[in-house]
């Protein structure tokens, strides 16, 4: 019975944002497979979530300096990978960024980086759980409102 059992994997990740001049501008690396969303990646041993999520937008995005400002929300979804039914959770955190400088981490998979406005950022967003996590960052970013 223990092997139909999902094992639980748990990530953190970053919505970056660059406060532009009219309006805040938000970081979307693409994958190998084309898809667009943000950085994360797993926790390593005894890593709390908001250090995790700040380690890995540094590392796959090649951003010097990021500012945790408040958690977003935490997603979990189901996958399967080879055979084996994955349970992931994964914890969202709010961040800033004053240096637009990126570099794609292509060893992790990371083919680009791209700095969007929201309702740019919104569009090419690859996954349904990751945009609803951008609508909410938008919301917390003071002056906006989340959009529907």
């Amino acid at each position: 019975m223990a092997r139909n059992k999902p094992r639980l994997e748990t990530s953190a990740g970053g919505v970056v944002m660059h406060a532009g001049p009219q309006e805040p501008l938000y970081l979307l690396i693409r994958d190998s497979y084309g898809n667009w969303g943000f950085p994360k990646g797993h926790l390593e041993q005894g890593e709390r979530p908001e250090d995790a999520a700040v380690r890995e937008v540094r590392e796959e995005t090649g951003l010097g300096e990021v500012r945790l400002r408040a958690p977003i929300h935490t997603i979990d979804w189901y996958f399967r990978f080879r055979g084996r039914l994955i349970h992931k959770v994964c914890h969202f955190f709010l961040m800033e960024a004053e240096d637009m400088h990126t570099s794609p981490q292509a060893d992790e998979g990371i083919t680009a980086c791209r700095w969007e406005r929201f309702a740019d950022a919104v569009a090419l967003v690859s996954y349904e759980n990751a945009r609803d996590v951008l609508r909410r960052a938008h919301g917390q970013v003071p002056g906006h409102t989340p959009a529907a």
